[in-house]
């Protein structure tokens, strides 16, 4: 395999919340991506704040931080052929609203903040967010 690749992917608590956690896997699973690891977690104030540093200091953050800290979410990483892509593309628009019918959120959400997942947008952020999620993986 050409392109070996490893994403972050969360499951976000509107998924969890909703019962789609299975669903939304044995999607990533039938494309053909392994799973590397897998947990269920209560994300904190803290986790939440350093995995989106960059955005920590915008309007919109505060209602986000509350959500991704409302319940359990399942993060994964995942990997297989330019997953990064791969992932990205079946979860569709982050606005779930104008995703394509096919994708994840274009199936399954109505919201741009509850959005059901989370994948790494580059290699850069993927490392990034699984040495913040998963450290004993680099």
């Amino acid at each position: 395999m050409t392109d070996l690749q490893r994403s972050l992917v969360l499951l976000k608590p509107d998924a969890v919340r909703r019962g789609l956690a299975g669903t939304i896997l044995a999607r990533y699973e039938a494309k053909g991506l392994s799973i590397v690891a897998l947990e269920l977690r209560q994300v904190d104030a803290g986790l939440a704040d350093r995995h989106y540093g960059d955005h920590v200091a915008q309007p919109w953050y505060p209602p986000l931080r509350e959500f991704i800290t409302s319940g359990p979410t399942v993060a994964m990483v995942l990997e297989g052929p330019s997953a990064i892509e791969v992932i990205r593309l079946m979860n569709g628009a982050t606005n779930a609203v104008v995703a394509a019918p096919g994708t994840i959120r274009g199936d399954y959400s109505l919201s741009n903040r509850e959005n059901l997942v989370h994948a790494s947008d580059s290699p850069e952020s993927a490392e990034r967010e699984i040495g913040l999620w998963f450290p004993n993986l680099v």
